[in-house]
């Protein structure tokens, strides 16, 4: 059982404790969402001193298991004022779970304006002053952590927009080459990072033992079964290494799901020109890498780098929903410049999904053209600058849709939908709408049945279904996500009856456990209902769960609408 590391941003102090029975067995999203709700004054200001930010590696992490090296941070979240949790490859994880930490709570608020810098080894932990960091985007300083602290430490840090608590911030991870390719997106968790004036973490695990597994045959075994199933499934084996998250460029495109100009069509006509088979094709011309790993064992490998013209490094971790977000969402069509538009929020540390939905919506309030990649470069950059401009952006979809007088601004708890329009993919659309998350895809990724005939099929046009489809995929995937699994495992394990019991023998055999799939089940439970109770305090009720209006127009090409109640809905996470 691991050390609860607890740091008071203001006094600058530390201590470890003992993990209590009360978190026993918890990690990942289960240990951010349960500390969440025990330490943290629901009703308080994210921003404030008695909000918490917890990082926590999975229940899986630091052992030999496949796509286990997923880190969880937690916090209320300044976007949506309610619960987050929002998790991201890298090398933090595993470095953790070596040197027998199972969350990192950071705690208070500094009454100064100086940043500090924690650096997390076998022999200590040192809060140091970051006054050369800071101003400084996070490739600057990834460089500079990998230089003075050697190649291959884990890095969590934040950009200008976390220095200046925007609300789309998010804290960026180094990637296996040190660049901020990974990142806690959603939430504007890195402004809360930000408010308590940490530019950067570093952990090194150098020197530290290796994670403990009772019984090694068995985890061996199990695990080979594991790699086998990921290896051997057409997604995971096949589509997502060949092509990213891309491939499903043209696949949504054609289903006519593919929010295109502020969520008016489901089809946009330069699809093929920001497409997984283009983007593959320009990476391989230019010398780039189509497939590599987010982090250690990862055996998926859907991560890429992607150089401009000239064959220099451009941007990595160039995803489907980025490619969404600046590409069809604001009808830009030109890949370089949206890999621009990546590499930018990598640097200052933005939410890619909302900042493209937020450049989108900025189009609509005629701040810059309709699919002009410059001018979105342009103003995005201006974040960077500290301009007011900037601040407006930065702050998110909904803040600069009220900012422009818009009545048309696709959020759900103020957080912007991702890349599945809800009316062609009604699953998805259930779990933006009753998530505690806000819109969030990845909170139970309905495209699976709706679009991908894995784990079955229900149709994405219809209501019936498709509340138990979103119903049955949050609560795996809240499990999944305590696991510290990556999400991706999912499409192997929804078609494959030994996938879920196979997760379980290698919990069994790493703990000494008996677990069954429907121990694990009841822990996404468990961790939902801990989560709409913290909603619950911070004066979320089902009016929340639903939405916007927006979404009552008909959709083009199939002429789809949302149709749900806000009593059909409210059944979703009634357990």
């Amino acid at each position: 059982m691991g050390k609860l590391l607890r740091i008071n941003t203001r006094e600058k102090t530390l201590n470890f404790e003992k993990t209590t029975d009360a978190y026993a067995g918890l990690g990942g999203r289960a240990l951010t969402s349960k500390l969440i709700l025990d330490e943290v004054p629901a009703t308080c200001h994210p921003l404030g001193k008695a909000n918490k930010l917890i990082f926590a590696p999975g229940i899986l992490a630091g052992s030999p298991a496949a796509d286990s090296g997923r880190l969880s941070a937690g916090a209320k979240s300044p976007l949506t004022g309610g619960i987050k949790e929002s998790n991201a490859g890298g090398l933090v994880s595993q470095k953790l779970a070596r040197l027998g930490i199972t969350a990192i709570i950071l705690e208070d608020k500094p009454e100064t304006s100086d940043f500090s810098l924690i650096v997390i080894d076998k022999d200590g932990i040192r809060i140091l002053p970051a006054d050369d960091l800071v101003g400084k985007g996070n490739y600057a300083v990834m460089e500079t952590l990998w230089e003075k602290y050697g190649k291959n430490v884990g890095v969590l840090s934040i950009g200008q927009a976390g220095e200046q608590c925007l609300k789309g911030a998010s804290i960026q991870q180094a990637d296996m080459n040190g660049r901020p390719g990974r990142a806690h997106g959603r939430g504007g968790l890195g402004a809360v990072m930000g408010a308590k004036k940490i530019k950067a973490i570093v952990v090194d695990d150098k020197g530290a033992s290796r994670v403990e597994i009772k019984d090694k045959e068995a985890f061996k075994a199990a695990n080979k079964k594991w790699v086998e199933m990921l290896r051997k499934h057409p997604v995971t084996g096949e589509g997502l290494p060949a092509l990213g998250t891309a491939v499903l460029v043209n696949v949504i495109n054609e289903a006519g799901a593919f929010p295109t100009k502020n969520f008016r069509s489901g089809q946009f006509e330069h699809a093929q020109d920001i497409s997984g088979e283009k983007m593959a094709e320009i990476i391989e011309k230019r010398g780039g890498v189509i497939s590599e790993p987010c982090h250690p064992g990862c055996v998926i490998k859907c991560s890429n780098v992607y150089n401009n013209k000239e064959g220099k490094y451009l941007t990595s971790g160039f995803e489907y929903e980025t490619i969404w977000a600046f590409g069809a969402h604001t009808t830009i069509k030109e890949l370089d410049d949206i890999a621009m538009l990546d590499r930018l929020c990598d640097d200052f540390g933005l939410d890619t999904i909302e900042m493209g939905v937020t450049l989108g919506v900025a189009m609509d309030g005629g701040m810059i053209p309709w699919g002009d990649g410059k001018a979105a470069i342009d103003l995005l950059s201006k974040i960077g600058q500290y301009a007011s401009e900037g601040k407006i952006i930065g702050n998110g979809a909904g803040f600069t849709g009220d900012a422009l007088g818009l009545d048309r601004i696709p959020i759900v708890k103020n957080q912007a939908l991702p890349a599945y329009d809800p009316r062609s993919v009604k699953g998805v659309g259930v779990t933006y709408a009753t998530t505690p998350m806000g819109a969030d895809h990845t909170a139970g990724y309905g495209v699976t049945a709706n679009i991908l005939s894995v784990g079955g099929t229900i149709d994405p046009h219809k209501k019936e279904g498709n509340i138990e489809l979103s119903q049955g995929l949050q609560i795996a995937t809240a499990a999944v996500d305590a696991a510290g699994l990556c999400l991706f495992v999912a499409f192997a394990v929804l078609d494959n009856d030994d996938g879920l019991p196979t997760i379980c023998e290698m919990l069994n055999a790493q703990y000494g456990l008996s677990l069954a799939p429907a121990d694990v089940l009841e822990l996404g439970k468990s961790i939902l209902n801990n989560e709409k109770e913290f909603n619950r305090k911070a004066g979320f009720t089902k009016i929340d769960d639903r939405l916007p209006e927006m979404f009552y127009e008909k959709l083009p090409p199939h002429d789809t609408q949302w149709d749900f109640t806000s009593e059909e809905l409210s059944k979703t996470l009634n357990f």
